[in-house]
């Protein structure tokens, strides 16, 4: 994992403990914004200071879908930023963020769950190969084995129809993220 990558990973590990009213939020400084939304987001620093550019927002319902049209804006290496910024699928829990370890159902594994990691790995290898970029998806709840065919699916779109969609699901993420934290 390359030092940056790493630094924004342990920077994002805790959880956000709850997030401010609106109105506090589109008061912080551009950098304290961006702090307070990165665990929502898993960092991607770039996209974080073009939202907090983007302010104010008159709710939290308005800065998701404002989030995502930034976000679909943005020059690809910011997009793939965004999306990268996300673990892997199925990555070793140890270097998942907090928000992520849960999403991914680390903290409820079974035993059911070790055939459809070593099935992800190997879908996962083969998306960055075909893309460029991480396979990043609103788990919501979903057993790993449920995601398979979904990966397997993506594999067959193309890579713009990809982009697309994994930021769709990043501002997704997000959002479920907020209303888990308080908001």
């Amino acid at each position: 994992m390359p030092a940056g990558e790493a630094s924004t990973r342990a920077s994002t590990r805790a959880a956000a403990p709850s997030l401010p009213r609106i109105e506090l939020l589109n008061g912080l400084p551009a950098a304290e914004f961006a702090a307070v939304l990165a665990p929502l987001f898993e960092g991607a620093p770039r996209f974080l200071g073009r939202l907090a550019a983007a302010r104010p927002f008159s709710s939290y319902a308005e800065l998701w879908p404002r989030a995502l049209e930034i976000a679909r804006a943005m020059p690809e290496p910011e997009k793939l930023e965004l999306i990268n910024a996300h673990p892997r699928l199925g990555a070793p829990p140890g270097s998942v963020s907090a928000m992520s370890f849960r999403e991914q159902g680390y903290d409820r594994q079974a035993d059911a769950q070790e055939a459809a990691a070593i099935e992800l790995e190997r879908l996962n290898a083969a998306y960055e190969a075909r893309f460029g970029f991480r396979f990043c998806i609103f788990v919501n709840g979903r057993e790993r084995a449920a995601l398979l065919p979904v990966i397997v699916a993506a594999l067959e779109a193309d890579r713009a129809t990809e982009i697309r969609r994994a930021l769709g699901d990043v501002v997704a993420i997000a959002a479920d993220r907020a209303r888990g934290v308080g908001r």
